[in-house]
């Protein structure tokens, strides 16, 4: 991938990339309390406020999708925008955050 992809990403197209195997991290940047009520399988939690202190741990993604949630969508887009600022290139927010992924995906995650 080389050119910028879309600021934003809508849950239904996290979930075909999740179907076809695609080759992303699913970044939680919510808190411990939150990811450990409800998940999605296979997403890495970094809270928002640790992500600055730990994005070496993300270097190895640098060149590829990194798609990045929250409870809704607010905290993800603000690091979505400054990952895209560290030259993380592939970032996505995905829309509606983990509230839109239970409506819509997968009713077994619990809303809160």
């Amino acid at each position: 991938m080389s050119a910028e992809l879309p600021l934003e990403i809508d849950v239904h197209s996290v979930k075909a990339l999740i179907d076809e195997g695609e080759d992303f991290l699913l970044l939680d940047c919510r808190e411990p309390d939150e990811f450990s009520f409800a998940r999605i399988p296979n997403s890495k939690l970094i809270p928002m406020k640790l992500i600055p202190g730990r994005v070496q741990e993300l270097e190895a993604m640098r060149d590829k999708r990194i798609v990045v949630h929250c409870h809704h969508g607010g905290r993800s887009l603000r690091v979505t925008h400054w990952l895209r600022q560290q030259g993380f290139r592939q970032v996505q927010n995905m829309a509606g955050g983990i509230e839109d992924w239970s409506l819509q995906i997968d009713p077994t995650v619990p809303r809160y």
